[in-house]
């Protein structure tokens, strides 16, 4: 019988949500980041009308949805590299510079998936501790070792919801050592955009990357399509490990429909800050500790995990799906998406209902 190689063997499949509704309890799902509301129209549109050229391969170089990029964020479309949502590119980064030898360092709470690529490269992953999960940067600097290879900073992070700001981001980069790549994923920025700049200029001259995606704020998390600006000496060697026609035509098509109907987007990300600030702070009013955010998402804090673990199984039998968070370090911690206003109002209900039932 074929073996996997010893360090895939002894890993565990990543964790998606678990969606098991109860037998005839319709399922609501704040689970999983998606938007509380779909692409623009333009965008399905645009899809649609490719569908018809199904029989040819998409082009390789997102040629069109690089240029609408560029224009859109002032950026030079040469740098610009897109994959099967950014995880995907997270995943070739890391089958490009991280392996034996070579070790990866995020964030104590970061998304979970840093984890995973570096345990696919067989690459030691490293954790700083955060202050009130936030990352720190001093401690980001302080946890780097001779052989850390990548920094992987998600900003806003998943799952806090926190941010840090373009000048801490400036102040990491500066302290890392110049072989060292730090890898900045900016999946939620557009809803972040008016807290923390773009870092845009960093990648210029310095070995850093900047990642987005259109699966959160534009909605189109089914169309899988992640992108990044890229270093020209990193974007030449990750373009090795790439699937040469990694995102559909009908993709690509809607990405640069999506990208060029920038008012449907802020509005989305609009509609979603109203909702997030409520929620918060209806659950802080029922006396829940629940971290700011500038995403579509919230994190509530527990007192323990033990009744983290009874408000989720409290949920989940009326149907209503959050998420846990042990493998972010937070297993005290769910975290909700923003989800559609029905939908929110719901959790949020079945929340005070347990926090009654259990502060009694």
């Amino acid at each position: 019988m074929t073996s996997a190689l010893p360090h895939v063997a002894c890993m565990s499949p990543y964790a998606l949500a678990d969606m098991a509704a109860p037998e005839g309890i319709d399922l609501v799902s704040l689970s999983q980041n998606e938007s509380l509301r779909g692409p623009s129209p333009r965008a399905i549109e645009a899809a649609a009308a490719r569908l018809f050229d199904a029989s040819a391969y998409p082009d390789p170089d997102w040629s069109a949805l690089r240029n609408s990029l560029a224009k859109l964020h002032g950026i030079s479309a040469d740098g610009i590299l897109c994959g099967s949502g950014s995880l995907d590119l997270i995943a070739c980064i890391a089958r490009t510079f991280a392996g034996p030898g070579r070790a990866v360092l995020a964030p104590a709470h970061a998304y979970p998936f840093f984890r995973t690529v570096a345990q696919m490269s067989n690459a030691r992953f490293d954790t700083a501790a955060e202050t009130e999960c936030v990352a720190d940067v001093d401690a980001l600097l302080d946890s780097v070792k001779p052989d850390t290879a990548l920094v992987f900073v998600a900003n806003p992070g998943n799952p806090t919801g926190t941010c840090i700001t373009r000048d801490d981001l400036e102040r990491l980069r500066t302290g890392l050592r110049d072989d060292i790549l730090l890898v900045i994923d900016e999946a939620y920025g557009e809803f972040a955009d008016h807290f923390a700049d773009p870092c845009w200029n960093l990648v210029q001259g310095t070995n850093t990357v900047v990642l987005r995606t259109l699966s959160k704020a534009y909605g189109m998390a089914g169309f899988r399509v992640g992108w990044g600006l890229f270093p020209p000496h990193i974007s030449n060697e990750v373009r090795k490990v790439m699937n040469p026609n990694n995102v559909s035509a009908p993709s690509q098509a809607a990405a640069q429909a999506a990208v060029l109907d920038q008012a449907y987007m802020k509005e989305t990300c609009a509609i979603t800050g109203a909702l997030r600030d409520q929620t918060i702070e209806a659950l802080r009013l029922a006396g829940f500790k629940v971290l700011p955010s500038v995403t579509n998402f919230a994190l509530i804090l527990f007192d323990s995990e033990s009744a983290a673990q009874s408000a989720d199984a409290s949920l989940r039998a009326k149907g209503i799906f959050l998420r846990r968070q042990q493998g972010a370090g937070l297993p005290h911690a769910l975290r909700m998406t923003i989800g559609p206003e029905k939908e929110t109002q719901m959790a949020i209900s079945r929340l005070k209902s347990w926090h009654k039932e259990h502060s009694a």
